[in-house]
């Protein structure tokens, strides 16, 4: 008797007629670039209201990872008790809707409601990313015929998947956000997948796949009146400038919501913010009055401070690293196209730009650099601040706009860290926020001025009271004590997002 090696017939698993290998490919891939395409277009749409801090990038991050575990398990689980092949249009054509309604959903919460844009916000995430992340299971459910191919049918598309989101990563980051408005990205995108669900559905329920259709141009045409509009989109901010009704050349630039600069086009001597006018007070008790300086800037902005020192003394050069080259081309359109003689902009990270300046180069760095509500956390380390002491020559001073509430963790560690690197440091700001004997510290904008050489807080006060700020200044011991116990931030330790406690945005 001879035993047969032949092995018995594959069981089936689905006839997976309908659906070729590139079509299952091409669902699988958009699906999962479009999950990812959502979550990061999701963090320019908060940052006005919530600010750009780890809190919102975490937050963020967490709700679309809950929704792919959600979609993955869910989509599983109907794969093995519905025909998947009914499934999958449906959950396209209602991802599009909700990814086409997601800028109107947001600003319209952060305006009239702010208390409840988190729930709306994370509702925007979760329903198309759990959706899309259904989109797997169901077209492996599909394309599994035999149970002898499971490997290579899960590992292909579980493949591409990974593939598709990698694109969507950096097909967003690069190009898209750097081109196109956020509405018009996530328009564009709720109308790409409505119309894979209308292809998916075009046999047997086309009056509802063309229905989400009409919704996603509803959505379109609602944008266009939704509150929270940008004048500009950046790689890095939702932009807007405002003319003041007061002064016929003021000019404020809002990023993500907040004034981060005010500029005179008609006179650079006017300086509106408290916190620019301390600086000026600043340098003008540290250098001699009309001296031409060599200047350094850590964050551009409206380049308020460049221009004003530009013209109160003439000759002096600045450089300016400002990350946002949508920052620089608007400030070229409200300045001209050479801002000034003396002002050299460079679109690059402050800390990059800082080491590749020379040694005993800089009389004056200012640090005026803020990513939303945040401190670019890069910038405020020990290793930082040791860059800005060997970049300055040896009367040199470094001032830095500090911004903080409550009990000014992070202001008081900035300082710290400060304190560890330049012999003399004084702390500009509001009596009730720098006083060491306040029992109620208000917070808000500080400054912290830094130096080799013995600084003069009188001729600061002197300064700032002419410039009617009603700040004063500390130095010294006071300077200590207001410090306290406070930690020292270092590269391997900066929790700036954790210890800095930002203005409510959405009060």
């Amino acid at each position: 008797m001879t035993r047969s090696t032949s092995q018995p017939p594959a069981t089936p698993v689905s006839d997976g007629a309908g659906m070729g290998p590139r079509t299952a490919a091409v669902l699988v891939f958009g699906a999962s670039a479009a999950v990812l395409v959502v979550e990061i277009v999701a963090l320019r749409l908060l940052a006005p209201y919530l600010g750009l801090t780890l809190e919102t990038s975490t937050m963020v991050i967490g709700v679309a990872l809950g929704a792919i575990a959600l979609g993955s398990w869910s989509g599983g689980w109907y794969a093995d008790r519905v025909d998947p092949r009914r499934l999958i249009g449906p959950a396209l054509a209602i991802s599009g809707v909700v990814v086409a309604f997601t800028p109107l959903l947001m600003r319209a919460t952060a305006e009239w409601s702010p208390p409840l844009l988190f729930l709306v916000a994370a509702g925007t995430i979760i329903v198309p990313g759990a959706l899309l992340s259904a989109v797997t299971p169901l077209v492996t459910k599909v394309r599994l015929t035999t149970i002898a191919e499971t490997g290579t049918v899960v590992g292909r598309l579980s493949s591409i998947g990974t593939v598709g989101a990698i694109v969507g990563t950096v097909v967003t980051g690069f190009v898209l956000i750097s081109h196109l408005p956020v509405s018009g990205i996530l328009l564009g995108l709720g109308g790409l997948l409505v119309l894979g669900g209308v292809v998916m559905e075009w046999h047997g329920r086309r009056r509802r796949s063309a229905a989400a259709l009409a919704l996603v141009v509803a959505a379109g045409l609602a944008s266009g009146v939704a509150p929270g509009g940008c004048d500009a989109e950046t790689r890095y901010h939702c932009l807007e400038v405002l003319a003041d009704p007061d002064r016929q050349g003021g000019r404020t630039l809002v990023l993500d919501g907040l004034r981060h600069s005010y500029v005179d086009t008609d006179d650079p001597t006017h300086l509106e913010f408290e916190y620019v006018r301390a600086i000026a007070a600043v340098t003008e008790a540290s250098f001699a009055s009309g001296e031409p300086l060599d200047a350094y800037h850590l964050g551009g902005g409206g380049l308020t401070f460049p221009r004003y020192l530009e013209a109160t003394r003439p000759g002096t050069r600045s450089v300016v690293s400002e990350i946002d080259g949508g920052v620089v081309d608007i400030d070229r359109e409200l300045l001209g196209p050479d801002f000034g003689g003396g002002i050299e902009v460079r679109v690059e990270d402050g800390r990059l730009g800082l080491h590749e300046l020379d040694s005993n180069s800089r009389d004056l760095v200012v640090g005026d650099a803020f990513g939303g509500v945040s401190v670019p956390w890069h910038l405020t380390t020990r290793r930082a601040m040791t860059d800005v002491s060997r970049v300055l020559d040896s009367d040199g001073v470094y001032a830095a706009n500090l911004i903080d509430h409550g009990d000014l963790a992070f202001a008081r560690a900035k300082v710290a860290t400060v304190l560890e690197v330049f012999e003399h440091v004084a702390v500009v700001g509001e009596p009730s926020t720098v006083d060491v004997d306040s029992a109620q510290r208000d917070g808000g904008n500080m400054v912290v001025v830094g130096s080799d050489r013995p600084l003069d807080p009188t001729a600061i006060e002197d300064g700032l009271a002419s410039r009617e700020t009603g700040w004063t200044a500390i130095a010294g011991d006071e300077v200590a004590t207001w410090v306290g116990d406070a930690q020292v931030l270092t590269d391997d330790h900066a929790p700036v997002d954790q210890l800095l406690q930002p203005y409510d945005l959405t009060s």
